[in-house]
């Protein structure tokens, strides 16, 4: 990390406490002399952009006050130089390029090694981008058979898609239980896969992933 300026500052968005302490100590190891700023939603995070120059945002997908498209926005307004590393647990292979479509310079898996956190702040300081070569070999993959991973709500039933249209509507479990004539447990149950199986956690979220696969 020698070849890095001194005195960066980053910003690491995220609404768990604990996954912003993990980073941020894995950057303090890193970058010892890095400036580093945390908030937990979208709202502290675009006062902080108004606020203080910025080089680095690492940003979490699902977090209050706000949209991850929104803040990519908001960003690009307010400081276009600065760079946008989304953290997320969603999967790379799926998700990765929706959010460079978007925006940001780089997607890293929540799920990384410390090599892979130190190559990816290496690659967002100096270059400006980040893929982990697991997402670029499915990249390259694609372009040479012509064929993408599957949209994730196929994985979804016709009822567990029926209801994440509903939610994302931003109907609440009875009114929906009451649409369908079935037991609020029973929609809970059906949100509880749903989720999982898109590997999501909450409706904000929802709403997002429903919206980048046009559904």
């Amino acid at each position: 990390m020698k070849d890095l300026k001194l005195n960066v500052r980053i910003v690491v968005a995220d609404d768990h406490g604990i996954v912003r302490m993990g980073l941020i100590q894995t950057i303090r190891r890193l970058m010892p002399d890095a400036l580093i700023s945390e908030v937990e939603d979208y709202k502290s995070l675009y006062k902080l952009i108004l606020n203080e120059e910025l080089h680095l945002a690492i940003l979490d997908v699902n977090m209050p006050n706000g949209t991850v498209q929104e803040a990519i926005d908001y960003i690009k307004i307010h400081q276009p130089d600065l760079k946008i590393l989304i953290f997320s647990s969603q999967d790379e292979e799926l998700y990765a390029m929706r959010y460079l479509k978007m925006g940001a310079g780089g997607y890293l898996s929540k799920q990384s090694s410390s090599e892979a956190v130190e190559a990816a702040l290496t690659a967002m300081l100096s270059k400006g981008r980040y893929l982990s070569e697991h997402v670029k070999e499915a990249i390259l993959s694609e372009s040479l058979t012509g064929s993408a991973k599957s949209s994730p709500f196929e994985t979804l039933s016709d009822r567990e898609l029926q209801i994440a249209n509903k939610l994302a509507e931003g109907l609440p479990l009875k009114e929906i239980s009451n649409q369908l004539n079935l037991h609020s447990s029973t929609i809970s149950t059906y949100k509880n896969r749903l989720f999982e199986k898109l590997k999501i956690r909450s409706v904000p979220e929802l709403v997002e992933v429903l919206r980048m696969y046009n559904h």
